[in-house]
C-alpha cells in the first residue's frame, strides 16, 4: 500500500512497535496496526463466544426493563421481542432508555470472559508484550436506529483521558455482536482516518457534540493538526462481520455514524495497555492485570475490579481534591439518562447541553494536581 501521502510516523509513535512474534495477527496485519493505526482479523472470535456474550447481554436488558416497569415508566417489558429490537421498543416508551443501559457499567461475567480469552489476549500480547493489562474505561454499545445519542461523531481516544497516557499505546478492539456492513443498512457504520496516528498528536476537540455527551474532532482541525486530507482514499469505512475484530490504537482518528437499519448495532469496545504505564483515567479506577509473562495459568481477579462502576464512581479511589465535587455529580435518580465525566473540562464546551449543564456551575477543574 502506498503510504507516501501521510506524515512519517513520529519517533515516539514508531517506539511502540515491537518485533514480530508468531500469532493470530499475520506479519501484514501486524505491521499495518503500526502504520495505519488499525487493522481488521476476521474469524478471530467463535460463534459460541459471541452467543454467550449476547446472553449475557439479554440478561442486562432484562433487568432494565423490569426496573424501568415496576417504577411506572413503560408499560410492557417486551419480554417476547427478540435481542436486536427489545431495546428500541423499550426506548420508545423511555426515550433515552439505552443510555441506562451504558450508565450501569457492570461488567457481565459473559463479557469479562470474552475480553480475558486467549483469541483476544493473544493479539493483545503480539502488539503489546507479554504482560498485559485491561483498561477501565470498556464499553457496551447499543446504537439503536435513529438515535442521536448512539452516534458518535469523528475523535481521538486519548482526547477522553488525562494527558499522561497520550504517548502510552492502548489498543482497542471494536468487536460488533453481528454483521457490521453496508448489505445490512449501516451506512460508514465505523469510519477510520488511515494514518491519523503518525504524527503522535492529539488533536483539539470541542465538547459536546449535539445533545450527547461525546466531544467532536471538527475535520477541518483534523487536517491541520495531522497533516492528513481527508478523501476517498484517507478515509476508510470498516466492514466487520460477526466474529471479526477491528482493533485500533489510540490516537487513529475514527467515528460511528447513525444506524439506519431496523436492528441495534450491538457492539463492545476493550481495551489494554502495558500494566506499569500511566492509564489516564483521572485516578478513578485502576487497570486490571489479565496476563504475566512468567505465569502462563494467570487469571484476572474480576470479583472486586468489576462491581466499581466507572459511572458512579463511588468504590473509585478518587484524588482528595475532587472528591466532593464527584459527590455531587452522583446521581441519585437512577432513571436519569444524563452522562458527565472529566473528559468535558479537557476542551472548550461550544455546545451546551443536558450532559453539561451540571459542569458548567462549578468550574472546578477535574484534573489531578
Amino acid at each position: 500500500m502506498d503510504r507516501s501521502c501521510y506524515p512519517p510516523l513520529s519517533k515516539e509513535i514508531a517506539a511502540w512497535e515491537r518485533d514480530y512474534e508468531p500469532g493470530p495477527l499475520t506479519e501484514n496485519e501486524f505491521k499495518q496496526l503500526f502504520e495505519d493505526g488499525f487493522v481488521i482479523k476476521h474469524d478471530l472470535l467463535k460463534r459460541d463466544q459471541l452467543k454467550s456474550v449476547i446472553h449475557g447481554i439479554e440478561r442486562a436488558v432484562d433487568e432494565l426493563a423490569q426496573d424501568l416497569y415496576r417504577a411506572g415508566k413503560i408499560e410492557n417489558l417486551y419480554e417476547n421481542v427478540g435481542f436486536y429490537q427489545r431495546l428500541t421498543a423499550i426506548d420508545a416508551q423511555f426515550p433515552n432508555a439505552s443510555v441506562l443501559l451504558h450508565k450501569r457499567g457492570v461488567l457481565p461475567p459473559e463479557v469479562a470472559s470474552l475480553w480475558a480469552s486467549d483469541a483476544l489476549l493473544d493479539v493483545a500480547k503480539q502488539l503489546l508484550g507479554p504482560d498485559i493489562a485491561g483498561h477501565p474505561v470498556w464499553n457496551l454499545r447499543t446504537k439503536v436506529p435513529n438515535q442521536e445519542q448512539a452516534t458518535v461523531p469523528w475523535h481521538q481516544d486519548t482526547a477522553y483521558l488525562d494527558k499522561e497516557c497520550w504517548n502510552v499505546l492502548q489498543v482497542t478492539a471494536w468487536i460488533p455482536l453481528l454483521d457490521a456492513n453496508r448489505e445490512n443498512g449501516f451506512h460508514q457504520m465505523n469510519s477510520v482516518l488511515r494514518g491519523g496516528h503518525r504524527p503522535g498528536k492529539t488533536c483539539q476537540h470541542n465538547c459536546c457534540a449535539g445533545g450527547t455527551w461525546y466531544i467532536e474532532l471538527p475535520e477541518e482541525e483534523m487536517m491541520k493538526t495531522l497533516q492528513i486530507p481527508i478523501n476517498d482514499q484517507t478515509v476508510v469505512t470498516c466492514e466487520v462481520p460477526l466474529g471479526s475484530v477491528l482493533f485500533l490504537n489510540n490516537l487513529v482518528p475514527h467515528r460511528s455514524t447513525e444506524n439506519f437499519s431496523e436492528k441495534i448495532r450491538w457492539s463492545l469496545d476493550l481495551r489494554w495497555q502495558k500494566p506499569d504505564e500511566p492509564n489516564g483515567f483521572y485516578g478513578l479506577k485502576e487497570n486490571i492485570l489479565m496476563a504475566k509473562k512468567n505465569d502462563e495459568n494467570f487469571k484476572p481477579d474480576w470479583e472486586q475490579w468489576s462491581k466499581i462502576n466507572r459511572t458512579k464512581l463511588q468504590e473509585a479511589a478518587v484524588h482528595d481534591s475532587i472528591k466532593e465535587q464527584i459527590k455531587e455529580l452522583q446521581q441519585d435518580d437512577p432513571f436519569d439518562t444524563t452522562i458527565s465525566g472529566p473528559w468535558m473540562h479537557n476542551w472548550p464546551i461550544v455546545h451546551h447541553n443536558k450532559h453539561t449543564e451540571k459542569l458548567t456551575t462549578n468550574s472546578t477543574s477535574w484534573h489531578k494536581s
